[in-house]
């Protein structure tokens, strides 16, 4: 028998940002780790994202998730060197209903951690002169940014120069068992190995993907020119995003919000709208996005999603015409039974994945949830 290509107490395979902090717990925990990826850099959901870590409008123990990874994420920007910024996000109201639902959170919350804003004040939060009929709005403390661009690579980079960190790029999975797990350059000899391979996990453990009803989630988006002198430190959400971010939609306003946007705006909810839009370190707007779901997604993009959510973005923003230097596809892992998946799929094999579009904002704390 051929000697292992590489040997340690963990392998993660997949190096996205699920992977990554499932490295930096293991390691944390005085454990040497392997991370395999089949590419040569990370090109998945981990990077086609906001970089919003959505903090404040998860509830339960999503939220208790999201604290652990917020404190992770701020630590982890120390030390590899990568942009954060925790300068919350920035929800604007543009109706009655929509306010209701922020005016309800914010006196569910501590005070302080939902912050609401009058109409002045969120539009000039966006910009001096936009949309008139922004009603009010609300700042969501706990919220952080980072670039999704600049942010991995760099966790891989540094995690990477590590000791007792061996990273394997190309190089693809093919299955673990009795501590060898088989790859395309060999095999590595681990006591625990830890599947974060998102939605590809149907690839891997068909069984557990259809046990859990996993599927993927397409989602439209764009990087654009940002207007001129426009500055934004925290994520702007919108009313769209108030019906998928569960703090928000488990508010009993909420239902009144749905009942509104299916009457005054069914396109929106056709398309599985969430509005947002972040800046990037170097100026440019990541906007969306869209939501599309089933087992194989095709790769071509409707324009009329895409002029959708540009133009709700320019009404936000009160310009005529946002320049697009770029579109892209997102995919995620998608469940209706569940936000993440943690289940061993054989013995000393676990799979670890986020099945809901919180990946960025829950990984550190799914990671810590998973060693413990």
């Amino acid at each position: 028998m051929s000697a292992p290509i590489a040997k340690s107490d963990v392998l993660i395979v997949g190096a996205g940002i699920v992977g990554l902090a499932h490295a930096s717990a293991a390691l944390a925990r005085g454990l040497s780790v392997t991370i395999i990826d089949r590419d040569d850099r990370a090109i998945g959901a981990s990077v086609r994202n906001f970089g919003h870590c959505c903090v404040t409008a998860q509830s339960g123990e999503l939220l208790d998730l999201a604290l652990v990874a917020r404190e992770k994420w701020i630590a982890h920007s120390a030390a590899a060197g990568f942009f954060s910024v925790a300068s919350g996000a920035l929800a604007i109201a543009r109706s009655a209903a929509e306010l209701a639902v922020l005016t309800e959170l914010a006196e569910s919350r501590e005070p302080g951690q939902v912050e609401l804003l009058t109409a002045a004040d969120a539009s000039d939060r966006v910009r001096s002169g936009a949309d008139t009929s922004i009603v009010g709005g609300a700042l969501l403390r706990d919220d952080l940014r980072v670039d999704p661009r600049e942010a991995v690579s760099a966790l891989a980079d540094w995690l990477s120069a590590q000791q007792d960190v061996t990273m394997l790029w190309r190089t693809s999975f093919f299955g673990a068992s009795d501590g060898i797990a088989a790859t395309s350059r060999g095999e590595i000899r681990a006591d625990r190995t830890i599947v974060c391979v998102g939605h590809d996990l149907d690839y891997l453990y068909p069984d557990c993907a259809a046990r859990h009803e996993v599927e993927r989630c397409a989602l439209q988006m764009m990087r654009v020119e940002a207007p001129s002198n426009l500055v934004l430190r925290p994520a702007v959400l919108t009313g769209t995003s108030m019906l998928r971010y569960p703090a928000f939609a488990e508010t009993q306003a909420a239902i009144a919000l749905r009942d509104e946007l299916e009457s005054s705006r069914p396109d929106l909810l056709k398309i599985g709208a969430n509005v947002m839009f972040t800046q990037r370190p170097g100026g440019t707007l990541i906007i969306g996005d869209s939501h599309r779901y089933g087992a194989t997604m095709s790769p071509f993009q409707a324009e009329k999603t895409s002029r959708t959510l540009l133009g709700e973005v320019e009404k936000i923003l009160g310009v005529q015409s946002l320049v697009v230097k770029e579109r892209w596809q997102g995919v995620y892992a998608s469940s209706p039974k569940q936000p993440f998946l943690i289940e061993e799929v054989a013995p000393g094999v676990t799979v670890a994945i986020v099945t809901s579009g919180v990946g960025m904002t829950i990984s550190f704390g799914l990671a810590e949830r998973t060693f413990s």
